[in-house]
């Protein structure tokens, strides 16, 4: 019997949540949906809780480092508890923490950089292109400045 692939979709509010609801109505059709969601604000758990399990880790940055220990530590749980095989996620720095330690158990990483970014890669897009097993920017220029940078179109 095929063990069915644990796929994780992430995204932060705002334009992140966005694009990947997009992405995900362009996947309907895909054999495998997400088993889980996460997103870093509490009022974003109902727009994903309908389709899967919904966790919320928080938001953080560089700024208010006890708030990304605090992140990270959810990030561990969830991690630990889940197991995901693969993280499709449309990016921010929580996601980001969430790649990097999923990595360590073997997670594939899908990084999709926000289409905000119109000249550069994001900073958590910077920091994840050497952890993504697929990063894809939306703006084909951009994809032209970095090695192992893929462009296949925008999401919106």
């Amino acid at each position: 019997m095929k063990k069915k692939v644990k796929i994780c979709a992430g995204a932060s509010a705002g334009g992140h949540t966005n694009q990947l609801l997009k992405l995900l109505e362009y996947s309907s059709d895909w054999s495998a949906s997400p088993s889980f969601f996460i997103t870093t604000m509490p009022e974003l758990k109902k727009t994903f809780e309908d389709m899967a399990r919904t966790y919320v880790i928080g938001e953080c940055n560089r700024n208010h480092p006890i708030q990304s220990l605090i992140v990270l530590f959810r990030v561990f749980k969830i991690v630990i508890k889940e197991r995901p095989d693969v993280i499709i996620t449309t990016g921010s720095m929580p996601l980001a923490m969430l790649c990097i330690v999923s990595k360590f158990f073997g997670t594939r990483v899908v990084w999709i950089d926000s289409i905000a970014n119109t000249e550069s890669l994001s900073m958590s897009g910077r920091l994840m292109r050497y952890f993504s097993d697929l990063f894809l920017t939306q703006w084909p220029e951009v994809a032209a400045k970095y090695k192992n940078v893929e462009y296949v179109g925008a999401i919106i």
